[in-house]
């Protein structure tokens, strides 16, 4: 119902803000991961979740909308509520707990506070395959302070292509020659994808 809120920073908490939009001021539940990115402007933009219940109506605000995603793929496994599924975004970055599910990784998730075992191996099993479909949202590549492969893959994905898929290629375009320009990258991974 209400997909995100443009307005005006009021009040910041680490784990709160309201945000007041046309003189309505509307109280976000975040994570520590929001909170930390949140910067103290007067203008700010959240993506949001509204969960509806017999005697509530909660708001979550999100900077990022892979973390939106995230939260919502987390509420939907049995056993795992709104607070849990912000206590795992607020104990570890959204990245960390899509590449814990992506991987299969049991002790990261059960290290999280209220989670044990059977739960960590229930939201991997249920998780795994709809987790990688945010693989790619918003996300750019970490380990990478190259600009001309951050423009071809940015591109390619223009024209079609995974990121993943494409950047395994770039990889391997830029692995033979370091000093290629934007377009020469891009061709010869065309010529490989």
């Amino acid at each position: 119902m209400i997909t995100h809120l443009s307005g005006k920073l009021v009040e910041k908490n680490p784990t709160y803000v309201i945000v007041e939009c046309n003189g309505v001021g509307y109280f976000l539940n975040i994570s520590l991961h929001t909170f930390s990115l949140l910067k103290d402007e007067e203008n700010i933009r959240l993506f949001t979740h509204l969960q509806v219940k017999e005697d509530s109506h909660t708001l979550f605000g999100f900077v990022e909308k892979a973390e939106r995603e995230i939260f919502r793929l987390l509420i939907s496994v049995s056993g795992i509520g709104s607070s849990t599924a912000r206590t795992m975004l607020s104990s570890l970055s959204p990245t960390q707990v899509r590449d814990a599910i992506a991987n299969g990784d049991v002790p990261s998730i059960q290290a999280i506070k209220g989670i044990g075992a059977k739960t960590a191996q229930r939201v991997i099993l249920d998780l795994k395959d709809k987790i990688l479909k945010v693989y790619d949202m918003g996300e750019v590549s970490l380990q990478s302070n190259n600009t001309s492969k951050e423009e071809a893959l940015s591109a390619l994905e223009v024209l079609g292509f995974v990121r993943r898929q494409s950047e395994k290629v770039v990889d391997k375009v830029l692995a033979e020659d370091t000093t290629l320009s934007v377009e020469d990258i891009i061709k010869r991974a065309l010529k490989n994808l």
